[in-house]
């Protein structure tokens, strides 16, 4: 058995749904082909052990049945939802499929209101290349006219393009790589979908993304059904068509044929007994209700497919998502010293290509021009609101300074030293204080030998100390700091070693910035850039930050500590300065998802 190829079904209920789970598990067993293992895992956070008890033995050996209980990761996404989500928690399962169980590229997820007629696997077997799902195109959609009217209108999806999800094909290792789960829970807190819920929100997502399979694959017991009994693969009962609540139900002994097969037929069959005339007028209700509910939906001028016309909602990017994915991973393993983001590959820097210090005269004229190009350009983002900078606190514990000293920031977006260099030029307002007192940027190789056009101009030019792989360069930019510093210059560094975008906490700290301190016998002055959304969204759907440039005391040497006790004292301040001000101002106590992480 374990050599052969294995094929994942999710589904997905609470302990009162385990019968009916099963009833399509036994159908799905009964007709598989048996060259294949079959791992089935019903998602859940409350069935019970009685209940699991109960299954063992309903299914053959080549099937292996699990019961995952979510709970955790749902705690774990529950902060990120909008305050006024109401979806049921099964609602979120098919998004958790492809996170939680990643040693899967592919997997099927069917609904418990279903029987399975043919082999599954061939159903598996489809292709779905760059597409995000294989699906059946949703019939109720197509035969009735006011809900094929509001997929258009509303979700504005093609009423022939719109798939029923109660079985499909997901592309597990495209749902990871673009942020599916990520997508739908920005999605909830842009837009309330109350039709169909899930089912719209995955339509939009995948649209023009959908391997069709033909809807033998998903015949539901709605309107005209187009198949003949022995071409159906795949039976839906879906919406008001449950056996277990009325006994008059089209293909309906195809699902006792099944659920005659396992230990939960006299339960099912008491469930039908104990439905009510009440509750199945109620039914009825419901669906002329649903009926109304998609017309107004559809006439509402604030819909979905309107407001984004309009552009009064941005879906955010899948590149920005990604980015705060991978933040979210790194923090939850510890890493906090790798960057996120694709940095340009590192040419090595060789001694004779940098003048740290601007002696030569082409190195002073180039500085000059790519400082005064570099202003225009700040002046610019500052125009267009591409950086908000809404105070800078602490701007005499720059004035104060009679000595060089290294500038400390957490690391948070590439122009972020920008906001820097504003408060830099607040403290020193005359162009004779710049020139005694300049402000230099440390920044990695890649960014100096790499960047070309504007960018690498501003890098090779603006007051920029590159670092290196080259042992000579390292030297040569060892003294020009120690220089630099002693001349009174100041420089900044990012302690973090990282850059994780709009990223609020202060990341532990890595000794280089406090060893330059150390060894010119300067401060380090502490700051910390603290960030608030602002009502503006940014072409990635973000919203654009106000950041507020927070500049502590400086930090100096303690003369009676060696080096080494100097380093880690003024690296230990620093952190603790920073976690201070990040807990007044967000009010929130510094922790992070990891117990190894310094809190």
């Amino acid at each position: 058995m374990e050599n052969k190829k294995i094929i994942p079904i999710f589904l997905a209920c609470d302990d009162n749904y385990v019968k009916f789970a099963m009833v399509t598990l036994k159908s799905i067993a009964e007709n598989a082909n048996k060259d294949y293992t079959y791992n089935c895992y019903i998602l859940n956070t409350v069935i019970s052990q009685d209940t699991i008890n109960r299954t063992k033995g309903l299914l053959p050996d080549n099937f292996n049945l699990e019961f995952p209980d979510v709970t955790d990761y749902f705690e774990s996404i529950k902060e990120r939802l909008p305050i006024r989500h109401y979806y049921s928690k099964t609602t979120y399962f098919r998004f958790f499929i492809a996170e939680m169980f990643e040693q899967y590229d592919k997997a099927i997820y069917i609904d418990s209101d279903t029987v399975v007629l043919g082999d599954i696997s061939e159903f598996y077997n489809h292709e779905l290349n760059n597409n995000l799902v294989g699906a059946c195109q949703e019939q109720a959609i197509v035969q009735t006219k006011v809900y094929g009217d509001y997929v258009e209108a509303c979700p504005g999806v093609s009423r022939n393009e719109y798939f029923n999800a109660g079985l499909l094909l997901i592309n597990s290792k495209l749902f990871r790589e673009e942020c599916m789960l990520d997508q739908f829970i920005d999605f909830l807190d842009l837009y309330n979908f109350v039709l169909i819920q899930d089912e719209d929100y995955l339509n939009v997502m995948c649209n023009k993304r959908v391997t069709w399979i033909d809807n033998s694959w998903n015949t539901e017991v709605y309107g005209e059904i187009k198949y003949k009994d022995e071409d159906i693969n795949m039976i839906h009962y879906l919406m008001w068509s449950k056996p277990w609540h009325f006994d008059n139900i089209r293909l309906q002994d195809y699902f006792w044929k099944y659920a005659k097969m396992t230990c939960y037929y006299d339960d099912i069959k008491e469930v039908l007994a104990n439905y009510t005339d009440e509750q199945r007028a109620k039914d009825l209700d419901n669906a002329k209700n649903l009926e109304k509910m998609a017309v107004n939906e559809t006439e509402r001028p604030d819909n979905y497919s309107k407001l984004l016309a309009a552009g009064k909602i941005k879906r955010k990017s899948i590149d920005r998502l990604q980015v705060q994915k991978k933040i979210r991973e790194l923090e939850k393993a510890g890493i906090f010293d790798q960057d996120v983001e694709q940095d340009p590959p590192t040419k090595e820097l060789l001694p004779e290509e940098i003048d740290y210090e601007r002696k030569s005269v082409k190195s002073k004229i180039k500085t000059r021009y790519a400082y005064f190009i570099a202003r225009k350009f700040l002046n610019k983002m500052v125009r267009e609101d591409q950086i908000i900078i809404k105070e800078v606190k602490g701007v005499e514990n720059l004035q104060g300074l009679d000595t060089g000293a290294i500038l400390t920031c957490n690391h948070f977006n590439a122009f972020d030293s920008f906001a820097i260099q504003v408060a830099y030029e607040e403290s020193i307002k005359t162009k004779r204080e710049r020139k005694k007192k300049k402000f230099f940027r440390v920044i990695r190789e890649g960014n100096y030998t790499s960047y070309t056009g504007f960018y690498g101009f501003l890098m090779r030019n603006c007051y920029t100390l590159p670092l290196s792989s080259n042992t000579k360069t390292m030297a040569k930019f060892m003294r020009s700091m120690n220089n630099l510093l002693k001349q009174g210059h100041l420089v900044l560094v990012y302690p973090e070693q990282s850059m994780w975008w709009n990223y609020r906490k202060p990341k532990p700290l890595k000794e280089g910035a406090y060893k330059f301190a150390v060894a010119a016998n300067v401060p380090v002055v502490p700051c910390f850039i603290t960030m608030k959304d602002t009502d503006k969204i940014g072409v990635d759907g973000y919203p654009i930050q106000e950041y507020t440039i927070h500049i502590s005391k400086p930090i100096y040497p303690d003369p009676n500590k060696n080096k080494i006790d100097n380093v880690k004292y003024i690296m230990d301040e620093n952190f603790r300065v920073w976690k201070d001000i990040y807990e007044s101002v967000y009010h929130v106590k510094l922790q992070y998802t990891t117990q190894e992480a310094r809190a």
